[in-house]
């Protein structure tokens, strides 16, 4: 079986995208995984999602919970884990 056969009559998967919100401008848009990038550290401090406002250019860091990272790793946000240095 080739490829091209194992995929055909598959429909082009759906983007994901996140809603999301400005504190600064108080702006309310829609962000595709692209657009986020996801840190998760050592503790609750330390795990956080970020993004620049489209409406206003500001670099947005807000705090991410158990769900949340849990969304945006399956939605396909990069992910970058940071170790600490003892």
């Amino acid at each position: 079986m080739t490829v091209a056969t194992a995929f055909a009559g598959m429909r082009g998967a759906v983007p994901v995208v996140f809603r999301a919100g400005c504190p600064d401008c108080r702006g309310r848009f829609e962000l595709a995984a692209s657009a986020l990038r996801l840190a998760i550290g050592a503790s609750s401090r330390t795990t956080f999602y970020s993004f620049t406002c489209p409406e206003c250019g500001t670099a947005v860091r807000k705090p991410a919970g158990e769900r949340i990272v849990e969304l945006l790793t399956g939605g396909g946000v990069r992910t970058l884990r940071l170790h600490s240095t003892v």
